[in-house]
């Protein structure tokens, strides 16, 4: 594991911006989801003056009607706080009101469902770059969670490619990212220097890379190949399950039970992977539906998930539970426990009803990096979804302008 850390801190440097993403600060805040239009897999990313929006939605499990704020504010390529103006990046108030929720109805797990939709009458975001929403009790001053999106102004093209065939291995364990960004109708002094392109491996903020060189230039191209930091462990496909029904277990559910007042979720248990396991995966996504796949969003209850991962107990570290589902983030409330008794590591952790991605990751206790390694191993053919973003500050511009966005899977095409 030593030789794995090594390099993944390689790959991994100047990486610790992690104010991407979404981070749940309230335990009474569950779901949150940040997407294009409401499109359960679309990226939270508008095109500048697209017309398009970005909804936001959660749970709040107090149940009560609480009133939300939120505030937005605009960000650098590497998420910090822009020196602009709130009235330089948005049009309208700083402050608004979340309006828009819905009671839960005929659930054991009672909660309000709140969505929010950016732009909207209060505000409009007017600049490209990164974008961070945060939601607060009317009541309270610190923050229920954060969550962000991005705006880019597509200026510059992106090609890239992904190849397990790396400068360290060949069709082993890891994937190397290639990606060639063609500048020809946007002009920039120097080429090289002025663009900021940052790499993220299934939008996890801890495989973000930034801080990139080209390997060489052609006529308006910039070349960034042979780049060992772009080197990524490969992983395995996630493994899924559904929890759609209260008492018929369903894909992956080894039994329902019902321990008043709540329904629990019974997973099969896993054991870590030694091959490579081909599944149609969604990247570590997830949908919110219920049995009758109807007013999902207030008519699907929660129930308590139980996952059991069969391993001998490792030192020097923890298990998480990652995903979409708990945010792609590792805290106290998908860090999983060991069972001395029945050999094994187990979480529970409330879960909407719906389709779910999800995966195992070791995060040694000196570092914040997830290794894929040791419970789903970390296999070339893997079907990672990986992403580019582009930023470029014009001389005299006081932020950094999103100018480029692509993402694309390991032997798919990007878009």
């Amino acid at each position: 594991m030593k030789s794995l850390m090594i390099l993944l801190c390689a790959v991994l440097s100047v990486t610790h911006a992690w104010g991407q993403g979404t981070r749940v600060y309230d335990n009474s805040i569950r779901s949150v989801r940040t997407n294009l239009g409401g499109q359960w897999d679309a990226a939270p990313v508008l095109t500048l003056g697209g017309g398009n929006h970005i909804e936001i939605s959660f749970d709040d499990m107090q149940h009560n009607f609480v009133r939300y704020n939120y505030t937005l504010s605009h960000y650098d390529s590497e998420w910090n706080h822009s020196d602009l103006l709130e009235s330089e990046f948005a049009a309208g108030f700083h402050e608004n009101q979340i309006h828009e929720y819905e009671q839960s109805v005929n659930t054991q797990m009672e909660y309000l469902h709140y969505t929010l939709r950016i732009p909207n009458e209060d505000i409009q975001p007017l600049i490209s770059g990164n974008y961070k929403v945060t939601v607060y009790d009317d009541n309270e001053d610190d923050p229920l969670f954060e969550t962000c999106f991005y705006i880019v102004e597509p200026k510059v093209g992106i090609t890239m490619t992904v190849d397990g065939n790396t400068d360290i291995d060949t069709y082993a364990a890891h994937q190397q990212v290639s990606f060639t960004i063609n500048h020809s109708s946007y002009y920039l002094q120097n080429p090289a220097s002025d663009l900021k392109p940052v790499v993220y491996q299934n939008r996890r903020p801890d495989t973000r890379v930034s801080g990139l060189k080209p390997t060489y230039m052609r006529t308006n191209e910039l070349i960034y190949s042979h780049n060992r930091r772009l080197i990524y462990p490969a992983g395995n496909e996630y493994r899924r399950f559904e929890i759609l029904d209260p008492y018929v277990p369903t894909m992956h559910v080894e039994r329902m039970q019902y321990h008043e007042p709540f329904y629990h979720a019974i997973l099969f248990g896993d054991e870590p992977r030694e091959n490579y396991i081909f599944d149609q995966d969604q990247d570590g996504r997830f949908i919110i539906r219920n049995d009758d796949n109807y007013e999902n969003d207030y008519l699907s209850d929660y129930f308590f998930t139980h996952f059991t991962l069969f391993s001998a107990e490792l030192s020097g570290g923890s298990y998480y539970v990652c995903g979409d589902l708990t945010n792609n983030q590792y805290t106290e409330l998908n860090r999983m426990a060991y069972n001395l008794v029945d050999h094994c590591y187990e979480a529970v952790i409330p879960l909407k009803q719906g389709t779910y991605n999800y995966q195992y990751l070791f995060v040694p206790d000196d570092s914040p990096y997830g290794l894929t390694a040791e419970a789903e191993g970390d296999f070339h053919q893997t079907e990672n979804e990986y992403t580019l973003f582009v930023y470029h500050r014009p001389f005299g511009c006081r932020y950094d302008k999103l100018v480029g966005y692509l993402t694309m899977m390991h032997n798919k095409k990007g878009h």
